[in-house]
Parts: C-alpha cells; sequence; structure tokens
C-alpha cells in the first residue's frame, strides 16, 4: 500500500513538472513573439517617418538625389524584409542610408534651420533609440528562452512544445561595428 502511494506521488510529481516545463516553454515562446513585436512596431514607425524626411529634404538637395534614391530604396528593402537576419540586415543598410542623409543636411544650414527637419530628425533619433531597447528586450527574452529549452530537464519536453531556437538580433555588417569618430575641437591643427 505505502510503496502504491509512493509511485502516485512521484508520478504525480513528474506529470506536474512535465506541466510546468511545457507551459514554461510555451510563456518564453510567446514572449520572444511579443518582443519582435515590440521591434517590428517601432521599425513601422521609423519606416514611416522616412518619407516625410525624404520629401522634405527633397526640394533643397535636388543633387543629392542619389542619397535620397538610396534611402528610399533602403527603407522598402527594410519594409519588405521578413524573419530576424533579413531584417536586421536590411535596417542595418537603412541605418547607413539614413546617416548618410543626416550628414548631408548639415552640409545645409537653410534646411537644417528648417523646423520640419529638425523635428523630423528629432523623432527618428528617439524612434533609434526604441528599436535599439526592443532589440535588446527581444534578445534577452530568446537568449532565455533558447537557453531553457536546451537545458536538462525541460530539453526532454522542448519538442512536445514545438520548441525551437529563436533567431537572435545580431549586427550582420561590420561597418555598424566601426567606432564613430568625434572630434570637439573648433579648429583643426594645420598639416
Amino acid at each position: 500500500m505505502f510503496a502504491a502511494l509512493l509511485l502516485l506521488a512521484i508520478v504525480a510529481l513528474v506529470v506536474l513538472w512535465v506541466i510546468g516545463a511545457y507551459n514554461g516553454l510555451i510563456g518564453l515562446k510567446n514572449k520572444v513573439a511579443n518582443a519582435w513585436k515590440q521591434i517590428d512596431v517601432q521599425l513601422k514607425r521609423r519606416h514611416d517617418l522616412i518619407p516625410n524626411l525624404v520629401n522634405t529634404v527633397k526640394g533643397a538637395m535636388d543633387f543629392e538625389r542619389n542619397t535620397l534614391e538610396a534611402v528610399i530604396a533602403a527603407r522598402n528593402k527594410a519594409v519588405n524584409a521578413t524573419g530576424v537576419a533579413a531584417t536586421a540586415r536590411a535596417e542595418g543598410e537603412l541605418t547607413q542610408a539614413l546617416g548618410r542623409l543626416f550628414a548631408l543636411t548639415e552640409a545645409y544650414p537653410d534646411l537644417k534651420a528648417t523646423g520640419n527637419v529638425a523635428q523630423l530628425q528629432e523623432e527618428l533619433t528617439s524612434t533609434e533609440n526604441k528599436i535599439g531597447f526592443a532589440r535588446q528586450l527581444y534578445n534577452d527574452v530568446a537568449t532565455e528562452y533558447n537557453t531553457r529549452q536546451a537545458t536538462f530537464p525541460t530539453m526532454l519536453i522542448a519538442g512536445v512544445a514545438k520548441a525551437t531556437p529563436a533567431e537572435l538580433w545580431q549586427i550582420t555588417d561590420d561597418t555598424e561595428r566601426a567606432v564613430p569618430t568625434v572630434d570637439l575641437s573648433t579648429t583643426k591643427p594645420a598639416p
């Protein structure tokens, strides 16, 4: 009788553990999906702001048309990217194109003084920060999910929960890894 009760208790504990592990994996899978959607929301905001910025500067920068076209082409590529790796690559290209556009707007004092351009640049900068935080959250949750499904004993039920490793957001372009040069001097030394 005691052996039967002990066996029943062990089976009940195993069943409860399986249920808890399964539910934990499903919860993390949903957190990964939610974190990706948070990135998607910020990227959509970024993609929506870019045409407004390009249209605002277009008239003043007619002879810089190549830069404007590169920004629009990079935006369109980013909008149509699917999957973490492809999106990261396309967004990196868009970031570079925007960087070139921002650098060119610095060369046009009249354009730089325009309230619309400054406001749009500020909104894009704010959105870039939000994208960075969303990417960090996504990678944190995805790493936790990947770790949980790869560690014993949870890995025993990962297949039942249809848990597959989540792809991490990573920098794919070496130019994004480059450290920016900051020069705060007001005068350049003579060569």
